[in-house]
C-alpha cells in the first residue's frame, strides 16, 4: 500500500514508490486515498447527519469514475451505516441494475433502509426517464420485505440531484 503525504515545497499530493522514493501522485492514487479517507471516517454504525454528509460521501465514492456504477448505503432503523457496496457496474451511459440482487443484499444486512446512488460520467447529475422508473421499481421491490428507499443521489464529479430533495420519493 502506498504511503501518502503532503510535500511542504509545493503542497501537492506525493506518493512514495516501492524504492521508498516520493513522487507525485497521479489522479486515480488521489481518488483512491480520498475514497480510503472517507471510508475510515464513515465505518459502520456512523451516522449520517444530514443530506449534506451523505452527498460528500457519495461524491467522494462515486464522483472520480468514468463509468456508471451503482451502489447503495444499508441503513439501520436509526439511519446508521449498515454497509456501503458498489452493486452493479456499466459503461460510460448505463448500469443495468437487477432489483432483485439489491433485495437480496438488503436483506443479507438486515436493513431497515437504503439510499441508492449511481454516477452519471457525463457530468450532468439530472435524472433520466431511466432513472425514475428503476427507482420506483426499486421502492416497489424493496417495499415488499419493508425496506424503505430514502433517497436516490445521481453523482456527476461534484454535482449531485437528490430524488428527496427534488419530491421524485
Amino acid at each position: 500500500m502506498s504511503q501518502f503525504s503532503f510535500s511542504s515545497f509545493d503542497a501537492s499530493l506525493m506518493v512514495r514508490d516501492a524504492k521508498g522514493h516520493y513522487q507525485p501522485a497521479t489522479a486515480d492514487q488521489i481518488l483512491d486515498a480520498a475514497r480510503q479517507a472517507i471510508e475510515h471516517k464513515m465505518q459502520r454504525g456512523a451516522s449520517f447527519t444530514s443530506p449534506a454528509a451523505v452527498k460528500e460521501y457519495l461524491c467522494t465514492k462515486l464522483g472520480g469514475f468514468e463509468h456508471e456504477v451503482f451502489a447503495v448505503l444499508f441503513l439501520d432503523t436509526r439511519h446508521r451505516l449498515i454497509e456501503y457496496a458498489e452493486m452493479f457496474q456499466g459503461t460510460i451511459d448505463s448500469a443495468e441494475v437487477h432489483p432483485r440482487e439489491v433485495v437480496k443484499a438488503a436483506l443479507r444486512h438486515n436493513a431497515a433502509a437504503v439510499i441508492v446512488s449511481h454516477n452519471h460520467p457525463s457530468g450532468n447529475p439530472e435524472p433520466s426517464a431511466a432513472d425514475q422508473a428503476l427507482t420506483q421499481r426499486l421502492r416497489e421491490a424493496l417495499g415488499l420485505v419493508d425496506v424503505r428507499v430514502l433517497d436516490h443521489v445521481i453523482v456527476a464529479g461534484n454535482a449531485t440531484a437528490s430524488f428527496a430533495e427534488r419530491g421524485l420519493i
